[in-house]
């Protein structure tokens, strides 16, 4: 089993479960960049990203978490790459996508009436 520095592999799936299981409990399942909504057949495809890039940083009230989807959570972390790469500027939890506007939950209030 490889080491890294958040202890061994083994370690690190089980702190990355925790707060991934207390993030979908806290967040609805939309991916806050593109607005994609997810159910529990492909809740496997919604990821928890650390908005300072700090894994460790895991505070229980989710402030450092963003649910993305698979395909927005690459994109963030290419922006670091291509930083690296290329000289760009790069800020943590800064995007050129706007974030998203829709809010499914918006008549939640008229919909339980019904």
């Amino acid at each position: 089993m490889s080491s890294d520095r958040f202890g061994t592999s083994a370690n690190y799936k089980q702190k990355e479960q925790g707060y991934r299981d207390r993030a979908l409990k806290l967040y609805p399942w939309v991916c806050g960049r593109c607005a994609r909504e997810f159910v529990y057949s492909n809740i496997k495809e919604l990821t928890v990203h650390h908005i300072d890039h700090d894994h460790t940083n895991n505070p229980n009230d989710g402030s450092n978490w963003e649910l993305l989807c698979i395909y927005c959570h690459d994109n963030e972390h290419a922006k670091y790459t291509d930083h690296a790469s290329y000289q760009t500027e790069v800020k943590a939890g800064d995007s050129n996508q706007e974030s998203a506007t829709y809010n499914p939950f918006a008549d939640l209030k008229s919909m339980l009436k019904k």
